[in-house]
């Protein structure tokens, strides 16, 4: 694979030793600052600013069966706001049924990729799935047979949220979760979005908040979610999240 086009460049002082140890006493680790300043900074500008940001939602027990996608361009019509209310409501009923349940703001990188025009979001999968990138995770990880990084670019706004899970497609390939955030650097506490990690009792075991260049792993199945966004925050929580897989 030739090398993809600068946009996505790793921060060359990372202690990957001291990381690996990290990531060893619990299987999950935030690394901080894992890009150039300048290249958060670009990522961060296409996602605020060039992302057609559609809709993903979840509502089990709902009667809407499994997760549910709206690209940009259905939800700027009525019949698309009509159904992103639709599944609002759902998704509300199904938390508090206590079912599975998630919405937020999505884009994927997946899709435009296979597009083959070199937009950017092209650009970050092939960076992702570049030696350089791999290779780090390999590093801090332990876990060398991984050979493949897909992604989604989200957007977690006012109200939205990740219900718990637990990212059980092991037979799938998936291994590591990851998120790489681009939120802002003044990120509030009480402005939620958290990533958030339970035990057998669900009980909060610990929780990284959202910052800006920092990149959080952790060993799939496991049991997680990202907290409820207040009313009151920015919708400024972007991200680019998916799994890293051994197939």
């Amino acid at each position: 694979m030739a090398e993809p086009k600068t946009l996505f460049a790793l921060n060359p002082d990372l202690d990957r030793a001291a990381l690996a140890r990290e990531f060893a006493e619990d299987n999950r680790i935030q690394v901080r600052n894992v890009l150039t300043a300048e290249s958060a900074t670009e990522i961060r500008e296409v996602l605020s600013r060039h992302t057609p940001w559609g809709m993903a939602a979840q509502a089990d027990g709902s009667g809407i069966k499994g997760a549910q996608k709206i690209d940009a361009p259905f939800l700027t019509s009525e019949a698309g706001r009509e159904h992103a209310q639709q599944l609002l409501l759902a998704t509300h009923k199904a938390s508090q049924n206590g079912a599975y349940a998630f919405r937020y703001a999505h884009f994927s990188l997946v899709e435009a990729a296979a597009r083959q025009d070199g937009n950017p979001f092209e650009i970050l999968l092939e960076h992702l799935n570049a030696p350089s990138f791999l290779g780090l995770v390999r590093e801090v990880t332990g876990i060398s047979d991984l050979v493949k990084t897909d992604g989604q670019a989200t957007l977690f706004g006012p109200q939205h949220y990740l219900g718990r899970h637990i990212d059980s497609h092991v037979a799938e390939g998936w291994r590591i979760a990851y998120v790489l955030n681009f939120a802002p650097d003044d990120w509030h506490p009480d402005w939620g979005g958290y990533l958030n990690f339970y035990d057998e009792n669900g009980d909060i075991t610990a929780g990284y908040k959202p910052r800006f260049n920092a990149l959080n792993m952790f060993l799939v199945p496991r049991p997680h979610a990202v907290s409820f966004v207040s009313p009151f925050a920015p919708a400024s929580r972007f991200a680019i999240t998916g799994w890293l897989r051994d197939r």
